[in-house]
Formats: structure tokens, C-alpha cells, sequence
């Protein structure tokens, strides 16, 4: 059986990421997704929020799954069973970390290889960190995540309000 990890923050998952994770469940048996905290980067959701919102966004994905993790990325896909890391491309930029961060991880473990797809055309330019910003400002999301996910984020901007 061959099991795949696709690794994020999810802080919103996005239609980018759902992008990611259909195409990326038809080249393994079982992809993991993946849900991290990161220390460098402050979410807008707490990770029981965001694994809420990643399950229900894949729940029509057959062989996908959600699990959550605090290590480093090599080890949790060991933990997993993985052969395949996932990781998806938008830009030049992305590539030029992402190149970085693989040959880091071969570093660790040369068992699992990692994958990159590039995202849809029509997807590349979403990224969670402007999906955030946009709502903050009022702007419509609805284009770039799911309606759920975009309740989610017009209620926490809401919340951001009050304080």
C-alpha cells in the first residue's frame, strides 16, 4: 500500500489545498493530511478548529484522512508508513523553499521522496495568509475556499472585532 503525507497549517484550508489533496489521493492508496502547529506563524484557528475544517472539506475523498502532529515532518511520515510526501507549487518562490526543505528531508530519511504538483492555473494565486487579509478588509473569500470554510472565517473576523 502506498501512503502519502500532504503536510500544512491549513490555517484556512483552501481551494488550493483541496486542489492539492484530490489529485495528490489518486497517486497513492492513503494520503494523510497532515495538520501542523508551526512556531512561526500565528493562526488565525486553533488546531481543533482547523482539523474540523479539514475533515469536513475531504470527507467525499476516498482514502484520505486527517491526523495531526508536532514533530518533524520526516518523522511523522515515518510514524504514517509514508513513502510520499506531498507538496504542492504555486510560484517560483514556493519552489525555490520547497526544493530546500526536500533536500533537508532526503537529509533525514531518503526512504520517503517528495512530490511536488502544481497547483490548477485558475488556483495558484490563493494562498491562506491573503485569504485572511481579504476578510479582515471585508472582502469576499468566497472564491478561494469552500462555503463552510468561509462562514468559519467571516465568524472569527467577527470574533476579531470585539476584542
Amino acid at each position: 500500500m502506498r501512503i502519502g503525507v500532504y503536510p500544512g497549517t491549513f490555517d484556512p484550508i483552501t481551494l488550493g489545498h483541496l486542489d492539492i489533496i484530490k489529485r495528490g489521493a489518486r497517486l497513492v492508496d492513503r494520503l494523510v493530511i497532515g495538520v501542523t502547529t508551526n512556531p512561526a506563524k500565528s493562526p488565525m484557528f486553533d488546531l481543533d478548529e482547523r482539523v474540523a475544517m479539514v475533515e469536513q472539506a475531504i470527507s467525499d475523498i476516498a482514502g484520505a484522512s486527517v491526523v495531526t502532529f508536532d514533530a518533524l515532518l520526516m518523522d511523522f511520515a515515518a510514524e504514517q508508513g509514508a513513502s510520499v510526501i506531498l507538496r504542492g507549487l504555486r510560484a517560483v518562490a514556493d519552489f525555490e523553499y520547497e526544493y530546500q526543505m526536500a533536500g533537508m528531508n532526503q537529509q533525514l530519511n531518503d526512504e520517503i521522496e517528495t512530490v511536488f504538483l502544481m497547483a490548477d492555473v485558475s488556483l495558484q494565486p490563493i494562498a491562506s495568509r491573503l485569504v485572511k487579509e481579504i476578510a479582515r478588509y471585508g472582502g469576499p473569500i468566497d472564491k478561494f475556499v469552500t462555503p463552510e470554510v468561509a462562514t468559519r472565517v467571516a465568524a472569527k473576523v467577527a470574533g476579531e472585532g470585539r476584542r
